[in-house]
């Protein structure tokens, strides 16, 4: 059984180290922490991957060459079954958490994410685990500040992490790579009530 680890974002120079990429920036992370070798171009894939392992499990790190909208067609050479689907965890960024946030779930819609809803209808399920990764400023009660307008929201996905941000990044950063690799080590249930406790 292989555990698959998906990071979506956008490829390219001008899209690195943008909120749309934290996900993608934490599978680049995890390399570090698995014993794994570099990330070599899957032409049929169309992603960057890097196979490694942790304690026994084998785990294929999957980074897709595509745009965020057409994922899944990077996922579907790795899952391709419902059951394979249960070893699959996708790490995105999340408009609807604030940044220092995290949440992992398993089996829920996209909400509005278009890389997740390439993914569901690639492989013909939503029953995979996803790490959310909050990207929002933090409004009233600890609540993500809501961006409007498509053009805001837009603007607000693709513009870079500020440097006053930093320390929560890396705070976050490193504790969604801890609940990424008990995802692999100790399953689903121990990793989620790592991920959402706060």
């Amino acid at each position: 059984m292989t555990y698959v680890i998906v990071g979506l974002g956008n490829p390219g120079k001008e899209y690195e180290k943008t909120r749309h990429n934290a996900g993608r920036m934490l599978v680049e992370r995890l390399r570090e922490n698995i014993d794994a070798n570099d990330f070599v171009f899957n032409k049929k894939a169309n992603a960057l991957v890097a196979e490694g392992v942790l304690g026994k499990e084998k785990v294929t790190l999957v980074l897709p060459e595509t745009m965020m909208n057409l994922s899944g067609k990077a996922v579907l050479p790795f899952v391709k079954s419902v059951k394979a689907a249960q070893t699959l965890l996708v790490v995105h960024d999340d408009l609807d958490l604030p940044l220092g946030v995290t949440k992992m779930v398993v089996g829920r819609g996209s909400g509005g994410h278009k890389g997740v809803e390439s993914i569901m209808r690639a492989i013909k399920t939503k029953d995979f685990a996803r790490l959310r990764i909050g990207i929002s400023a933090t409004g009233k009660k600890n609540q993500a500040k809501k961006v409007s307008g498509e053009e805001k929201v837009i603007k607000h996905v693709i513009g870079k992490f500020k440097p006053a941000e930093d320390a929560i990044l890396k705070k976050v950063m490193k504790k969604s790579a801890e609940a990424a690799l008990l995802f692999i080590s100790d399953g689903v249930e121990v990793a989620t009530m790592f991920a959402n406790t706060r």
